[in-house]
């Protein structure tokens, strides 16, 4: 029910710039996903979030007796926590699971947190000193940008995306999506200049904070972690520089589950990793995988650790099942299935790329890494695209700015274990079917409209007659 208060100056405020989001096109809002249409937007790679042996173990532990769940958690609560961990929120059961997932990434230490959100804020905002440096990514998490803005570090300094990502540093091609870091210098570069800038770097004095991600999740590329870790090896031998892995797109579904650090064998040279569980774990949380002092720092220093209520039990019996799943390796049939699908979206959208239609539509398709569930289509109407593609049963959705550089916009395609060969041939058909129709780009240029104009007429699809029919 709209309000009948006066409207003060800030609701005013609030209203205009909400008007000017919307006249650009970005205004975001809530739109439950229609019912009826294959998944190729979730971050549900591996379908655990509907696999039905996980279900039935966490249905069993949260129907846990009494005496169980009194030992597993304070008080034998059952839904809620009861507070932050530091207080009464902290049990058997959280700690022991910690020591779980610990064990299965090779890590000294583990900390959850309530998301991968609030771990990358919690070690970003509290670890580096004053004089300390940060180095990130620029296309680098949300999240570690407001990890940066609570931090002491004065000097956060971004290196480009494509300087650490092996087939764009190697090329001698632009990078095909148009490059996004123009202006910016590589790692390399740029760890050497402030090398060069103060002797306290070289000595060992000061510390150099690196931050990148193991799989990004807008553009699906994957970060060459060891030509990162011998940088900063070479340049900061005096071991000062701590490389932080941003790893929640890639726990599950790279290194037998266990992340690209673990496939990479990097653990040693990784200071600390963050883990998330919402996307192929299934569930929901995050956590931190460091030493045990770190760890020890965070329960003191972080407070996005310290100052919330801590993660209830069914959340955590979620994660503990999933865990349970992968350590049993069930999972491994579902990341075969995977990679299978991933290869041939690649295959069928190569086929696609030498089609002449792509450039009279300004779309880019990319040829990414084969082992990335997420596959980025470039173009200048990705709500358009995104439309078509549901109008022919598929959930796509685009990606415009904010969220990624002004240029840059996008639809994303995320391929889930559960999907299936036939569906991957009907997305790639729709899209091929959308190049045919230039008169329909025309009126729904990324900008000056708001993100849901082209998602207010959505169609179910049936895969067994490959009939579309109107909600």
């Amino acid at each position: 029910m709209e309000s009948t208060r006066p409207m003060g100056n800030l609701e005013v405020t609030l209203r205009e710039r909400l008007a000017q989001r919307e006249s650009q096109g970005r205004l975001r809002q809530l739109v439950a996903p229609p019912p009826g249409l294959v998944d190729f937007s979730s971050n549900d790679y591996l379908s655990v979030a509907q696999n039905p042996a996980v279900r039935k173990a966490l249905i069993a532990q949260l129907g846990s007796d009494h005496e169980l769940l009194s030992r597993a958690t304070p008080s034998g609560r059952a839904i809620g926590s009861g507070g932050s961990r530091l207080l009464d929120g902290n049990s058997a059961f959280i700690e022991q699971l910690e020591r779980k997932i610990s064990r299965f990434h090779s890590s000294e230490a583990a900390l959850l947190f309530n998301s991968a959100y609030d771990a990358n804020v919690g070690i970003i905002s509290c670890v580096p000193g004053t004089e300390d440096v940060i180095l990130f990514d620029n296309l680098i998490h949300a999240s570690i940008h407001d990890g940066m803005r609570l931090s002491r570090a004065k000097r956060r300094i971004p290196f480009a995306h494509e300087s650490v990502i092996r087939h764009v540093r190697e090329s001698t091609c632009e990078p095909a999506n148009g490059g996004s870091s123009e202006g910016v210098a590589g790692l390399e570069s740029t760890l050497r200049q402030l090398v060069r800038s103060d002797r306290r770097f070289t000595s060992g004095e000061l510390n150099v904070f690196i931050c990148v991600e193991a799989l990004y999740s807008m553009d699906g590329d994957i970060a060459d972690l060891q030509y990162v870790c011998n940088t900063v090896q070479s340049l900061l031998p005096r071991g000062n520089g701590y490389i932080i892995v941003d790893e929640a797109h890639s726990i599950g579904v790279l290194g037998d589950g266990c992340g690209l650090v673990c496939q990479l064998e990097l653990q040693d040279r990784i200071w600390a990793r963050v883990i998330g569980f919402g996307k192929a774990m299934g569930c929901a949380g995050g956590g931190i995988l460091c030493s045990s002092s770190a760890r020890l720092y965070l329960i003191n220093y972080a407070r996005t650790l310290i100052y919330t209520t801590a993660m209830s039990f069914p959340s955590l019996a979620s994660i503990d099942c999933v865990y349970d799943y992968m350590i049993l390796g069930e999972a491994g049939e579902h990341r075969h299935q995977l990679q299978n699908l991933i290869q041939h979206c690649h295959f069928r959208l190569g086929r696609l790329r030498k089609d002449a239609r792509l450039a009279a539509a300004e779309l880019r398709v990319l040829d990414g890494p084969s082992s990335s569930p997420i596959v980025p289509i470039f173009t200048k109407y990705p709500k358009s695209l995104a439309r078509h593609c549901q109008e022919s049963g598929f959930m796509i959705r685009p990606i415009v700015a904010p969220t990624v550089p002004l240029g840059q916009e996008r639809i994303r395609i995320c391929i889930h274990a559960a999907n299936t060969i036939e569906q991957i041939d009907g997305l790639c058909s729709a899209i091929g079917a959308w190049l045919d129709h230039p008169e329909a780009r025309g009126g729904t240029h990324s900008q000056g409209r708001s993100q849901t104009d082209d998602t207010k007429e959505i169609v179910s699809y049936n895969p067994r007659r490959d009939v579309v029919s109107k909600l």
